[in-house]
This record gives structure tokens, C-alpha cells and sequence, in this order.
């Protein structure tokens, strides 16, 4: 039983830390906004 609480605290750990790392991403970094064209050929808009 001692291995198994060892293994769920592991996971749990690295669980946590991961869920930290991906909460401070979504919070502390800032994506820069820019302009996006798209051109789209005539014969997209035809139906067939």
C-alpha cells in the first residue's frame, strides 16, 4: 500500500505542476494582435 500512496503523490505532484505551468501561461503571457488577409479564389464562391 506504501507504493501506492507514493505513485498517487507523484502524480499528484507532477499533476499540479503542470496545471501550474498552463494556469501562468493563460495568465502572465499576452498574445500580440496583427492583421490577417486571407485571399480566397473566385472559383471557391461557384457552386457545382
Amino acid at each position: 500500500m506504501p507504493s501506492l500512496f507514493r505513485f498517487l503523490t507523484v502524480v499528484a505532484v507532477i499533476a499540479g505542476i503542470v496545471y501550474g505551468v498552463i494556469f501562468a501561461l493563460a495568465n502572465f503571457v499576452s498574445p500580440k494582435p496583427r492583421e490577417m488577409t486571407v485571399t480566397i479564389p473566385p472559383d471557391k464562391f461557384l457552386k457545382k
